[in-house]
């Protein structure tokens, strides 16, 4: 059986918080009351770029270490393990600042985190296609849209 996220086409778990936006690409009526629900894996992927992005932009993590250890806290995982595990997939050091913009970066940290999340292999097609949907959103040239 599929796991949760992929499931809910949202390979990065992101959760349901209250006072956050919807996403593009959402699901209009969900089921699963905590995570978010897209309606192809290419919007879970762009939502999980687009949550990357706001956390070098908003919050200043700029870091495989300070990105993972917001995404994955330590009140519910295994924090260290997972920014080992993401580092060791992705061939960075865990605190060397990394650009949100940066496909070369953000593509495979994406299909780590999606291995991380969901016990297996990230399909190169929808991280690709979800980078392209954020990219055209984020990119230098673009106007931002949530």
């Amino acid at each position: 059986m599929k796991s949760r996220g992929l499931r809910n086409h949202n390979p990065g778990n992101i959760r349901r918080t209250s006072g956050r936006g919807v996403y593009r690409g959402e699901v209009e009526q969900p089921t699963d009351p905590e995570f978010r629900q897209f309606v192809a894996p290419k919007w879970g992927y762009r939502a999980l770029f687009v949550v990357l992005y706001t956390y070098e932009i908003r919050h200043r993590l700029r870091t495989p270490r300070q990105m993972i250890s917001r995404w994955a806290p330590p009140t519910e995982n295994h924090t260290e393990t997972y920014i080992r595990f993401v580092c060791e997939q992705t061939g960075l050091s865990p605190d060397t600042p990394i650009s949100a913009l940066d496909p070369k970066i953000m593509l495979p940290f994406g299909a780590a985190i999606s291995e991380m999340e969901n016990g297996e292999k990230a399909s190169w097609e929808d991280l690709e296609a979800g980078w392209e949907l954020f990219f055209r959103d984020y990119g230098p040239k673009s106007t931002k849209k949530r």
